[in-house]
């Protein structure tokens, strides 16, 4: 079963270095793109939303810096992890580049081994439904590197989406969250799903966990969440 890759923009007009990044990225197995210029970094994020941005100081038309205050300013973008990339290693700089919402910097030159052990530390941090490790709630475990399901210790069907919609819930247990987040935040705002299409998913997740179907309530009149209590 395909599940979708962590995708990475990557904003970094010196072709050395965006060619490295790429590489690097590529290998870890995420997928990439690469812009040049802050106007192209926007237009691409007008289009489709990447899991992480890795943002250069110095731009031909602006800086990171200016680039990096309009995401967070953004109402659709403003969470958007941004690790910027820098050949400042001025400890001012690296304050401004935090105080402007930078969730991590990393100093060139880098290693492809530095860089990708910060993007990994930064996804799991900010996106726990990226993390490796496996995720248990009650009887069901998930495994997020063979792409499986487990119910008390047995390997389950369970479709792509209702697979999705599982690692985000087991990601953020205790929460509810609306039929309009969870298109958002499960298959994202690009893609053109009804919100009654959730509702669909859910039943067919609760029918997959077949005992622990109740491990996933319905809050009436806000939405869904994932629950052991």
């Amino acid at each position: 079963m395909a599940v979708d890759k962590t995708t990475i923009l990557i904003v970094e007009d010196e072709p050395a270095i965006a060619e490295l990044v790429t590489f690097t990225v590529r290998e870890a197995g995420w997928n990439s793109y690469v812009v040049h210029t802050a106007g192209e970094a926007w237009e691409f994020m007008q289009r489709r939303t990447p899991h992480m941005v890795l943002l250069d100081w110095m731009l031909p038309d602006q800086t990171g810096l200016r680039l990096l205050s309009r995401i967070r300013t953004d109402r659709q973008l403003h969470e958007l992890p941004v690790i910027m990339l820098t050949a400042k290693s001025m400890e001012e700089d690296k304050i401004a580049g935090l105080d402007n919402g930078a969730d991590d910097y990393i100093t060139k030159p880098f290693s492809p081994r530095e860089l990708t052990s910060r993007i990994k530390a930064l996804l799991r941090r900010k996106t726990p439904e990226h993390a490796e490790q496996l995720m248990t709630a009650g009887l069901v475990t998930l495994d997020p590197v063979s792409c499986s399901v487990m119910l008390d210790g047995q390997k389950i069907d369970i479709g792509h989406a209702e697979y999705k919609l599982l690692k985000f819930f087991m990601a953020h247990p205790e929460r509810v969250f609306s039929r309009s987040q969870l298109l958002d935040k499960v298959w994202g705002d690009h893609v053109v799903i009804e919100e009654r299409t959730v509702d669909v998913h859910v039943l067919r997740l609760r029918k997959a966990l077949k005992e622990a179907d109740s491990l996933i309530r319905t809050v009436r009149s806000v939405g869904y969440m994932l629950s052991e209590k």
